[in-house]
């Protein structure tokens, strides 16, 4: 079991960096990662950092709870997942009624996005919710990640 929790361990700094990177490129360079340069665009993608920057902060310190055994891993894991769909839905809606999965590569990049978010999620609410008990549901502390 302790591998397993590694590996999540590690899958969620993964994601948490991809999450940062991508706000990076945003602000620094925006057309690696924007699909079109509209007021209405723009101005929808700014409103994601706060949203994205409370996925980051609940995926490390679900990270590191799993690597502490702390039970509070449960509640990082699932806050993050629910986020992940939130901001999932969010953004196909907006992406649907504005054509933006049409617009070029970088369409192409932001429809792999959103599966990349749904695809997490998912992953992560059936790996938390499947070891629940595992994770101190009861709110004991667990076997720690590390030992």
């Amino acid at each position: 079991m302790a591998d397993s929790f590694r590996r999540v361990s590690a899958s969620c700094y993964a994601l948490a960096t991809i999450i940062v990177l991508y706000w990076v490129a945003w602000f620094a360079h925006r057309s690696l990662v924007a699909s079109e340069n509209t007021r209405v665009y723009v101005n929808f993608e700014q409103a994601f950092p706060l949203a994205d920057g409370f996925i980051v902060a609940c995926l490390v310190l679900a990270a590191l709870s799993l690597r502490r055994g702390s039970a509070r891993a449960l509640l990082f894991l699932l806050l993050g997942a629910g986020g992940g769909f939130y901001l999932f839905s969010m953004d196909v809606l907006f992406d649907l009624e504005h054509g933006i999965w049409f617009k070029g590569a970088n369409g192409a990049i932001e429809f792999i996005i959103n599966v990349l978010t749904l695809l997490a999620s998912v992953l992560l609410t059936r790996w938390t919710w499947s070891r629940r008990h595992d994770l101190g549901a009861s709110g004991e502390n667990f076997v720690r990640a590390d030992g």
